[in-house]
């Protein structure tokens, strides 16, 4: 696979490991953005603990596993989205109303579609997880 998007490696290794049910998961490189929507999932109880090992050649992140995830991937090409238009989208990439997470850089940081929804907030959306 090549490094040119390294979320999408990141989210795929994640989604592949948690298919064969492996319970922890060696990826990477890390970066601030990838760091941010693993803590969203982690905030939503789709993967467990992580922590960013450094080999001296690229920081490696270590996430620990717990099942609960039924498919996740990046959004591309990253949309633009409005804060009256997350219907969609959510149409789209989630299976069912109030099922799963898109995942939103708005102009107050990272965050789940449904907090954006609230705070009126658009962006532009990165990944989905449900």
């Amino acid at each position: 696979m090549s490094m040119n998007d390294t979320m999408a490696r990141v989210l795929s290794d994640i989604y592949n490991l948690e298919k064969i049910g492996k319970n922890e998961c060696l990826t990477g490189p890390s970066a601030k953005l990838i760091l941010a929507v693993l803590g969203i999932l982690k905030h939503h109880h789709y993967v467990g603990d992580y922590k960013v090992i450094d080999d001296g050649r690229g920081k490696m992140i270590h996430i620990h596993l717990i099942g609960q995830i039924n498919k996740c991937g990046v959004i591309k090409p990253r949309y633009s989205i409005k804060n009256d238009n997350y219907e969609k989208f959510e149409k789209r990439y989630l299976p069912a109303n109030g099922f799963g997470i898109l995942v939103v850089s708005t102009s107050q940081g990272i965050m789940v579609h449904s907090e954006a929804k609230k705070k009126r907030l658009g962006g532009v959306l990165l990944a989905y997880c449900y």
